[in-house]
């Protein structure tokens, strides 16, 4: 049996393990009181239903999490270290601030980021917690290192580089944004009724 030293993260890496802790009470908080008939449906033609958003978070988060492990990896191999403070850089603080609700810009996201199939709302909550574990697991892994200087390409786009801590702000931004995008759907549906 092996004991794990407790981790003590930097301020700014706690803060955002908060922020993927509060996502999770937001996404159980907006499904609260719903049926399956509310989870999936879409307020108005070519809006999302509540069931779209979180299901694109939860396909956010798979498609972050490889990369934040090969940047850790990338980190420890370089034996880069530091402990803060961590800047976004340009790239990183511009998406992070586009990304924050109530959002003013609508972008369409890439096809591989279209929730397609439609999951009973329980199986899908339990993705997006198992998914906010695995993310906060590698910030955890990611303490003592360099975050401001290792890199990620964008899933979003190819061409669209910033640094692991940037990655890891920048998941918490966007489910902020979906999540609210869920809630103001919840609202026009129960206003409705």
């Amino acid at each position: 049996m092996t004991l794990t030293a407790a981790v003590t993260l930097p301020a700014q890496l706690a803060l955002v393990k908060q922020d993927l802790l509060y996502a999770r009470e937001r996404a159980r908080a907006v499904c609260q009181g719903l049926d399956a008939r509310m989870w999936a449906t879409r307020p108005a033609p070519g809006k999302w239903a509540i069931s779209e958003c979180i299901t694109h978070l939860n396909i956010t988060s798979e498609r972050f999490i490889p990369l934040f492990d090969d940047a850790i990896r990338d980190g420890r191999a370089r034996k880069l270290v530091a402990n803060g403070p961590y800047g976004k850089g340009l790239i990183g603080w511009a998406l992070v601030r586009f990304s924050e609700p109530p959002y003013k810009i609508k972008t369409k996201t890439t096809a591989a980021f279209i929730p397609v199939n439609g999951e009973p709302m329980t199986d899908t909550l339990e993705r997006f917690d198992y998914l906010q574990l695995e993310v906060q697991v590698r910030i955890d892994r990611s303490a003592g290192l360099a975050l401001d200087r290792l890199r990620l390409v964008s899933p979003f786009d190819s061409r669209i580089k910033y640094n692991l801590y940037a990655g890891f702000c920048l998941l918490a931004a966007h489910q902020r944004r979906h999540l609210w995008q869920a809630e103001q759907v919840k609202q026009r549906l129960t206003s409705a009724h």
